[in-house]
């Protein structure tokens, strides 16, 4: 599948429409039918790779979608809807399809997660990551505390930091530089500035964080800096959840004990 907006747009209009449910046939008239403006089963059979006797399938298929008008003539005229339309059209359907897609998974979810996860879970690249962040930080009730690297401190996270803050929970974050921690002081003022435990441009270390006492995530930079956030193995996280997790109990210890022996940086 290509989505790249600099390669041929017709091809790439093409196959956005098939991955939203059209048929080939119904995918390339549509295409034709913006780029003439109006047109007849024979037009767009001479600009699209449609034969003539397919494009009357691909009109209904379009035409039962709102997609396309058509003139009683003989012969008949097609007219495509504006791409702003089209546009618009799909983004509602999308949106509603996500909205019954979250219903159903909420009546199959359990009541309750169990909040004893047993052993520790893993979950590969930078936006699986980042999702499972943010999920932590949203189910959050009195305090997070969050170590990264700056790269990895993204709005959509600080977003979420943010929103947890006006809900009252207690937010303290280290790791990051001077700069950064100036940005959280301006969007976060009630956070709770860190040092560092070690020195994070020496070690692959992406972040550490502890949830309520009883959440806790550690992830690496897989292949360094090099690596892009669409890089399945740019990050790798394993976390875990529950008061007697292994990986809580330890980072719990690590966490309570470097709070209680540092003061806020300058």
């Amino acid at each position: 599948m290509s989505t790249d907006p600099l390669g041929d747009p017709r091809s790439v209009a093409i196959d956005q429409l098939e991955q939203f449910g059209l048929s080939t046939y119904a995918a390339r008239t549509f295409v034709a039918l913006v780029s003439l403006g109006t047109g007849t089963a024979k037009d767009v059979s001479g600009v699209a790779d449609v034969p003539r006797t397919r494009v009357y399938d691909a009109i209904d298929e379009l035409h039962d979608l709102g997609l396309v008008d058509i003139q009683q003539s003989s012969p008949k005229e097609f007219w495509a809807i504006s791409p702003e339309t089209t546009s618009r059209k799909f983004e509602q359907e999308m949106t509603h399809r996500l909205s019954t897609l979250r219903t159903a998974l909420d009546e199959l979810e359990p009541v309750e997660r169990s909040e004893e996860q047993r052993g520790v879970w893993t979950v590969d690249g930078q936006a699986a990551v980042t999702d499972r962040v943010i999920e932590f930080i949203d189910g959050s009730d009195d305090e997070i505390v969050y170590m990264t690297v700056e790269e990895l401190l993204t709005e959509e996270v600080i977003d979420a930091l943010r929103g947890a803050a006006q809900r009252g929970v207690t937010v303290s974050l280290g790791g990051v530089s001077a700069d950064v921690q100036e940005q959280i002081r301006d969007e976060i003022p009630t956070a709770e500035l860190f040092e560092s435990l070690w020195v994070w441009s020496d070690t692959p270390a992406g972040r550490l964080m502890m949830v309520d006492g009883t959440q806790t995530l550690v992830s690496v930079l897989v292949n360094g800096t090099d690596a892009t956030p669409e890089d399945p193995r740019s990050e790798t996280a394993i976390w875990g959840s529950g008061e007697t997790n292994s990986l809580v109990v330890v980072l719990r210890a690590i966490f309570t004990w470097r709070l209680a022996n540092t003061d806020p940086p300058e």
